[in-house]
């Protein structure tokens, strides 16, 4: 079945943003040719979007659809011939989506209409909305767009489909037709209950494994407590064994006995201990009496020596401060004196510099007044510059711009070939004779020559001459009479008389603008800066400075002092201050010097006095303790006290050596551990007792033997289901592998006359190739001459022209099915030679 277009109309689709026909499209083949960027493949996208994207889908491919920037509904309207019947579609998509298919059977819209395109195109009409071509069936394979052509590719799903029910007569097998499809489709149902497509187990096979591992782990779990709980019987009569053992230690007597002796020894040793610790007290208290008086007849001895020596040191000391205090006073006077004059030099100094400083005011004072008054002069020159220089701004700004004098001389050249041309055109008399001799038009002539541009007549006497100049001149006076109002509203405009005072009045403002720029360097220079009275350079400097100074004008003042004798006197009192300066700093010298030579004396002296008290204090206050006076007598005393003690002291330390109190503490800690471990132990005995009799108690009523052997049934039955599913899982496994490897050895058989039909066209490019399709249809390589290329490894030219010639192929047989067949070819052979062309059909 043939489908043959006739008629597209476009509108709002894409770049077709305005209603575009297509139309007069015959039987046979018919060619585009325009340009790039003209709209050939939109129009191929257009027919699909007619054909096979559903009108109500607004995913990207539709959205694509409407014209740029503009927010339309993309109309397509196709009318066709499908097996020798008129049909016609209309779609609207996006807004005011709609669709409406007119054939045979009558009109229908929405989703009637949908159905009837599926049906009559053969197209999936659930994958219609993804744009994918596959879907499109035999015209998806025979529309082909931009670049599609370039690789040799298999057809879709849908066109293999119609192939096979085609072929299935001829290669005499239902391996690729509806009976293997349902054959297959329960084989595959039943193995994708027990395998993933990648082969894994699942479903059935992972259910029996994991009641498998279940029952195994349950088996396990009541073995291990039934065995744990015969343990436990065995535990709890080895706990009761020593339970018994730990009760008899305790009930034993003996370490209570030791006890109590040792407690006995115990406090003997801590009152022997208590006495070693009186004695060891006595015996400190009499040693540190007898070192306390000594250490008083040492200090009373040591500072009556100390006393002696720091007697003679300040005799010393003293007779040589005398000495020096003579030459102290003098130095003290001499630096007196010396302070003095400096103070009087310093005096003498600053008034005269006080004197200088005033007479550098004054001086400055002088200048301040000159400048100012140069100020006056330069601000009053500044005012008149600028008014020649606001004189000369007014004469610039009367400058005509170029554009303006340009648009006077167009206009007076236009007037003078306007005259031209009516010069050229018009009658000339000239008339001599006596005036009013003759009339023209009524008036008295005149001598001279007149211009005529206008049908004029002449009267003498009764008679009359009309003389009538060319048509042309008319309009020639015309013209001049616009270009002359034209000429005198730009004068007007400009404020001249004509083309001569524009330019002279150009040349004056051009003289004024160089004035201006003579004008601008002259009142640079007449106000430049003045540090004196601080200026700074600029006209608005100096007419600020005007403005603050006002009327008033400083005044100068005669009597000038002489800077240069109050520089030489200010000099001459540096000099002054100088000398008195260094005989003050030599009297500090010899000052200084000497009282460094008395500085250590006087330390030494302080020091000695300091000594001699601290010595005297010593001596006072050892005489001054009431035990001095029998001091000797005392320390005797003492010594005797301090060896009775040390004899008492040996004794103690021995009864206390005797009985030491750390070691019967130790023993005692030991029956105490021993005893307190026992007890602990008998505890803990008690309480894994009780554990394990309440295990028992509650183990033993939950029937552990049957319920391991329940657990151990269901674990062997679980292991023989998991073997039967195992089995069945590997049954079906084979039987896929088994029908695939069949349906490939069938798929050969298809293949064969595939080639055979794809040769008749291939073989006109190709002479005597042999063809070899893969089993979904493709062409997979091309021998030639023995030698085999796959596909992909030709040329871009040779990949295209077999993409078409396929085509061409699968055409036939889908013809022969009596699907519709249209064949559309956008931009193709692009990459053919013209050899190839020729030769191509």
């Amino acid at each position: 079945m043939s489908l043959r277009l006739r008629r597209i109309v476009l509108d709002g689709f894409r770049k077709f943003r305005t209603p575009t026909v297509i139309e007069g499209l015959t039987d046979g083949l018919n060619i585009v040719i325009e340009d790039n960027e003209t709209g050939k493949s939109t129009l191929l996208e257009a027919l699909r979007a007619a054909f096979f994207v559903r009108h109500n889908t607004k995913n990207q491919l539709a959205q694509s659809y409407a014209p740029h920037g503009e927010a339309v509904g993309p109309k397509v309207e196709v009318a066709f011939e499908a097996d020798g019947a008129p049909w016609s579609v209309s779609k609207r998509f996006l807004r005011g989506a709609s669709v409406e298919v007119t054939g045979p059977q009558g009109r229908a819209q929405g989703e009637d209409a949908e159905t009837r395109l599926n049906t009559l195109l053969g197209s999936v009409k659930d994958n219609s909305r993804s744009g994918d071509v596959a879907s499109y069936g035999a015209l998806g394979l025979l529309w082909v767009a931009q670049t599609e052509a370039l690789t040799v590719s298999a057809p879709g799903q849908i066109v293999r489909d119609t192939i096979t029910s085609t072929l299935e007569a001829e290669v005499g097998s239902i391996m690729g037709g509806p009976a293997y499809k349902k054959v297959r489709a329960r084989v595959d149902d039943q193995y994708g209950a027990y395998w993933t497509p990648t082969g894994q187990k699942r479903g059935r096979q992972t259910e029996a494994r994991e009641r498998l591992e279940r029952a195994d782990t349950a088996a396990r779990n009541t073995t291990e407590r039934l065995a744990a709980l015969e343990r436990t019987f065995t535990d709890l009569e080895t706990a009761r064994a020593k339970l018994k053992v730990i009760e008899r230690e305790v009930s034993d007597e003996t370490d209570a006995e030791a006890r109590r002796a040792l407690i006995a020894s115990l406090e003997i040793a801590r009152t022997a201990v208590q006495i070693l610790a009186t004695r060891r007290a006595e015996q400190e208290a009499a040693s540190g009496k007898v070192a306390a008086l000594e250490e008083l007849q040492r200090r009373h001895l040591f500072a009556t020596d100390a006393r002696e020596k720091a007697q003679a040191a300040l005799g010393d000391a003293q007779t040589r401060r005398h000495s020096i205090g003579e030459r102290l006073l003098e130095a003290r006077q001499r630096v007196a004196d010396a302070r003095t004059s400096l103070e009087d030099a310093r005096g003498a100094r600053t008034a005269t510099k006080a004197a200088v400083s005033a007479g550098e005011q004054l001086v400055a004072r002088q200048k301040r007044a000159a400048a100012s008054r140069a100020a006056r002069v330069r601000h009053a020159e500044l005012l008149e510059l600028e008014r020649e220089h606001r004189d000369a701004k007014a004469l610039a700004d009367t400058a005509i711009p170029a554009m303006g004098i340009a648009a006077l001389e167009t206009n007076e050249r236009a007037v003078a070939e306007a005259r031209a041309v009516l010069n050229a055109g018009a009658t000339r008399i000239s008339y001599v004779g006596p005036e009013g001799a003759v009339l023209i038009d009524g008036e008295a002539i005149t001598r001279g020559e007149r211009t005529l541009t206008r049908s004029t007549t002449f009267s003498f006497g009764k008679a009359a001459l009309t003389v009538t100049p060319p048509g042309a001149v008319e309009s020639a006076e015309e013209a001049l009479t616009a270009s002359k109002r034209k000429l005198a509203a730009a004068l007007e405009e400009l404020g001249v008389d004509d083309l001569a005072s524009a330019r002279a009045r150009n040349e004056l403002a051009r003289d004024a603008t160089a004035e201006m720029r003579t004008l601008d360097a002259r009142i640079k220079a007449v106000t430049p800066a003045d540090p004196i009275i601080d200026l700074v350079a600029g006209p608005e400097a100096l007419k600020l400075y005007m403005a603050g100074l006002g009327g008033e004008a400083e005044n100068a003042h005669d009597d000038v002092p002489d800077l240069a004798a109050l520089s030489q006197a200010l000099n001459t009192a540096e000099d002054q201050l100088a000398k008195a300066e260094g005989v003050q700093e030599s009297a500090v010298d010899l000052l200084r010097r000497i009282e460094e030579e008395d500085g250590p004396l006087a330390t030494l002296e302080a020091a000695v006095a300091s000594d001699l008290a601290n010595a005297q204090s010593q001596i006072d206050a050892a005489e001054a303790r009431p035990e001095f006076a029998t001091l000797t007598e005392t320390i005797g005393s003492a010594r005797e006290r301090a060896a009775e003690c040390a004899v008492k002291l040996e004794d103690a330390e021995r009864n206390a050596t005797a009985h030491e109190p750390a070691a019967i503490t130790k023993k005692i800690e030991v029956i105490d551990a021993r005893s307190r471990t026992a007890t602990e132990a008998r505890s803990r005995l008690l309480t894994e007792i009780a554990r394990l009799d309440n295990t028992i108690e509650i183990e033993g009523g939950n029937g552990l033997g049957d319920r391991a052997a329940a657990a151990t049934e269901e674990a062997e039955a679980a292991r023989t289901a998991f073997q039967r599913v195992t089995l069945e899982a590997d049954t079906l496994k084979l039987l896929r592998d088994t029908l695939d490897e069949a349906h490939a050895e069938i798929s050969t058989q298809f293949v064969g006359p595939v080639a055979r039909r794809a040769k008749r066209h291939i073989e006109r490019l190709l002479p005597g190739c042999e063809l070899r399709f893969s089993e979904d249809l493709a062409l997979v390589s091309v021998t030639r001459s023995g030698l085999a290329e796959e596909c992909e490894n030709l040329s871009r030219g040779t990949q295209e022209q077999l993409a078409v010639l396929t085509r061409i192929a699968f055409a036939d047989m889908l013809l022969e099915q009596g699907r519709p067949v249209s064949l559309i070819l956008d931009d193709p052979l692009v990459y053919s030679d013209d050899s190839r062309l020729v030769e191509s059909p």
